[in-house]
């Protein structure tokens, strides 16, 4: 018996699979996959054209901490401490959707599934579906989005956006870590987690 009608067959199946899979669909399969992996832990790396960036980040549902050269963050799901080394301080604050969306995945996933028109991008990578997205609404400074979500584990990977003023940049999302045991202090700030004598300034 020939093989040939086996393969033809199954090269048939994953080409109906394929052809079934929608930006819809893939974005819902990575929020169902964050909101899924409990506690995580992953790296980032951004790049752009004001400069780079990477660290360190874990996630509990909307609750994150984040660890990079320049500054340290921790949003217990209401207040967010910021540490910057460029001022030495650290400035507490009541974040806005869009600072969390810059540091946590699952508030960017949400986003992008409310307000935001997609398509599947036209540059697809190998392992990955890759999303184009545009906001519904005018007023906003990004022109277009592209995500790139990995096809086996369903977590985004990369996040590349374009903005009005013709910049860009581009975050990497690696080493993801799920079902981690993170007590809830890695959301809350400690004065001994930076310099001795480091001001605190409440700006709320």
């Amino acid at each position: 018996m020939t093989t040939r009608p086996l393969t033809l067959l199954l090269c048939l199946a994953l080409a109906i699979s394929a052809a079934a899979q929608t930006p819809q669909k893939v974005l819902n399969q990575a929020i169902s996959a964050l909101k899924n992996a409990g506690a995580i832990t992953l790296n980032y790396a951004v790049k752009g054209t004001q400069g780079n960036n990477s660290g360190a980040i874990s996630l509990s549902g909307q609750r994150y901490a984040l660890t990079s050269k320049e500054m340290k963050c921790w949003f217990d799901g209401k207040t967010l401490w910021t540490f910057s080394t460029a001022t030495d301080e650290v400035n507490i604050t009541t974040p806005t959707a869009g600072d969390l969306q810059m540091a946590n995945p699952v508030a960017a996933a949400n986003d992008f599934k409310a307000n935001y028109n997609m398509w599947k991008a036209a540059g697809q990578i190998a392992g990955h579906y890759a999303i184009m997205l545009r906001p519904k609404k005018a007023g906003t400074n990004i022109d277009q989005v592209f995500l790139y979500i990995n096809n086996s584990n369903h977590l985004p990977a990369k996040i590349h956006v374009k903005l009005n003023d013709k910049s860009a940049y581009t975050i990497s999302l690696t080493n993801y870590k799920t079902h981690q045991n993170l007590p809830a202090n890695t959301f809350t700030f400690d004065p001994a987690k930076v310099p001795a004598g480091t001001p605190v300034v409440d700006l709320r």
